[in-house]
């Protein structure tokens, strides 16, 4: 009979279910004094938390973040303008159920793709769907789509994406079949989805990075609008630690 359960919730795809279970049957003394409602929560609840963490991994693994970054693990001893109640209230979420956008912005180096993947893998946390490209790889997919004919489908996907994080904005001025591409992504996710920005550049020069007045006041009329804003400073943080190393080498030698 106990075999024969096992193999039910295992066809029944409970895998969590099934290993509380065999975890209740090795140590019969620990739960005894339970009732069955009591042992049945416990088994629901390990079948609910093995979902999740599966779920999670999933939506990790499908976002294809550049950097595998935590919010826990953002440094807030440089001098980088990075304010930590700002980014707690970021990671609470609430601005992704809102459809607001963000925009990080500052010199390369100073660690805007970081905190961006940190913020996108927290919404994973919280269930929800991420994508991570740089601009220009989103650009090259969308037109090698419109060539097999999956142009709509992929817009689909993007329409639907929680929280879609664009980096490298700005880094070349976009063709005129560029900048109708990210039209129709902004048309469809504003309001609604979440959309991450981060450049070099300032706000004040994207509308010169994508070339036309007409179409930069619909795009960033749509990504400026009740957008959060990141305005990182400070040196690049990948020469300092190269300048620590160094001088951890050179100490080693003395």
């Amino acid at each position: 009979m106990t075999i024969q359960t096992l193999n039910r919730l295992q066809e029944l795809r409970l895998g969590g279910m099934a290993t509380a279970l065999e975890l209740q049957l090795q140590q019969p003394g620990t739960y005894e004094e339970l009732s069955f409602l009591e042992r049945l929560s416990l088994l629901l609840e390990q079948e609910y938390l093995q979902r999740e963490s599966r779920k999670q991994y999933r939506l990790v693994r499908q976002a294809g973040f550049r950097l595998q970054a935590t919010l826990q693990e953002i440094d807030y001893q440089q001098h980088r303008n990075l304010k930590r109640a700002q980014i707690a209230q970021l990671g609470q979420g609430d601005w992704l159920f809102r459809g607001q956008n963000l925009l990080i912005t500052g010199p390369c180096g100073t660690g805007k793709t970081y905190l961006a993947c940190a913020l996108g893998r927290q919404a994973c946390s919280q269930g929800h769907s991420v994508r991570y490209y740089r601009v220009s790889r989103l650009l090259l997919t969308l037109t090698q789509a419109k060539a097999d004919g999956s142009y709509q489908k992929l817009l689909g996907q993007l329409a639907k994406t929680r929280l879609l994080i664009l980096d490298d904005w700005g880094l070349e001025v976009l063709k005129p079949a560029q900048r109708n591409d990210l039209m129709e992504i902004m048309d469809d996710r504003s309001g609604l989805m979440s959309t991450a920005i981060i450049s070099q550049l300032p706000t004040t020069q994207w509308y010169a990075a994508i070339g036309d007045n007409t179409l930069a006041d619909a795009i960033l009329d749509r990504l400026m609008h009740n957008a959060h804003r990141l305005e990182l400073k400070g040196e690049s943080m990948r020469k300092r630690e190269e300048n620590n190393v160094e001088r951890e080498q050179l100490g080693e030698k003395g």
